[in-house]
Parts: C-alpha cells; sequence; structure tokens
C-alpha cells in the first residue's frame, strides 16, 4: 500500500453553513496536513489521518473569524486541532467511495462518513528551495461530508423576530486535497 502526503499548501477544507435564514455563510481552512495509504487498484484497504488548525479559521470577517474561534463556537485556544481518522472504507465506484472515521471538534468525537472522489494521479516537477527535484508523483481527491454542529458542542444561537435562526445546525464540508508519494 503507497503512503502519500498531503502538501499544505495545496490541500484545504472549505465549510458552508445556513446564517440568518436567507444565504449561506462559507469559511476556509488552508493548509490541511495529513497522511494517507492508498492504492487505486485496493482504494478498500486505505487509510487517512487529516488534521486541521482550528485557530487558522478564515471567513475573510474577522469579527466572524473571533467569534468562531470562542468557545461559542470552535473553542480554538482549548482545543487547536479538529482531527479525521478513517479506515472504514466502502467502494461507491472506480473512483468514488465512502471513508468513515473518528471525526473530533472540540474534543468531542464522532463517527463522520467522508465521500470521497479520487481524481487521479500525475508526474509532476517537484520545487523544493527554487530547485526542480522533481519528477514527484501526485495525487488529488475531494470529500464531502454534512454535520450537525451540535453533535460537536457547537450549540451557540440567537433568535430572530418571527422564529428561525441565526445559525443553521447543518454544516456542509469540502475537503480538498493534494497528496504526494512517498512510498
Amino acid at each position: 500500500m503507497a503512503r502519500w502526503v498531503f502538501e499544505p499548501g495545496h490541500s484545504a477544507a472549505e465549510f458552508c453553513v445556513r446564517h440568518m435564514m436567507v444565504t449561506w455563510v462559507r469559511g476556509h481552512f488552508k493548509n490541511v496536513r495529513g497522511t494517507l495509504e492508498f492504492d487505486p487498484e485496493a482504494p478498500q484497504k486505505s487509510s487517512v489521518e487529516a488534521f486541521l488548525d482550528a485557530p487558522r479559521i478564515w471567513t475573510g470577517e474577522a469579527q466572524r473569524d473571533d467569534h468562531l474561534r470562542s468557545p461559542d463556537f470552535l473553542d480554538a485556544e482549548r482545543h487547536p486541532l479538529i482531527t479525521f481518522k478513517g479506515n472504514d472504507v466502502q467502494l461507491g465506484g472506480p473512483s468514488e467511495f465512502t471513508v468513515t472515521g473518528d471525526l473530533t471538534i472540540r474534543g468531542v468525537t464522532h463517527k463522520a462518513p467522508l465521500r470521497v472522489t479520487y481524481l487521479g494521479q500525475w508526474e509532476t516537477p517537484y520545487w523544493e528551495d527554487g530547485v526542480d527535484k522533481g519528477p514527484m508523483a501526485r495525487a488529488g481527491f475531494t470529500a464531502q461530508t454534512i454535520l450537525n454542529r451540535h453533535d460537536f458542542g457547537v450549540s451557540w444561537q440567537a433568535s430572530l423576530v418571527r422564529g428561525g435562526f441565526v445559525v443553521g445546525n447543518d454544516v456542509l464540508v469540502t475537503i480538498d486535497v493534494e497528496a504526494l508519494w512517498k512510498g
């Protein structure tokens, strides 16, 4: 089974959640780190570990980002890492599968399924310190899931006139990974 390492500068996670009943707010975590064991000929034997830095959440609004880092949401000071570790793989097609694993947010762990699409691999240049040390095999993946934020203790809410919510319960998550072959 080949070992792959996420290239942080080219791996990221995005989330979106309903806001004020009428739109979506999106946010990002850049520099997602992780490793995976993966062979496209035997994806059912795969495993993955991924790490996101909660303090680095970015939505484009500094005040909202500070609130999302606070104990009302991610409590990033006390729980700086969001982690996913999974090896239960169910095939859905030649390049699609579901990986179920332990997702930890705010120190709370629940099983979460990631719907993964393998985008393929390619031999590319690999630049390090201004020198092309390639070729290097790269593989691409995208994964999606929907989480209920309350499952992880993210329960802040404010009421609106005539009912409704400020923040939706379901959080849609998309993760894009570019991985480098390590043998």
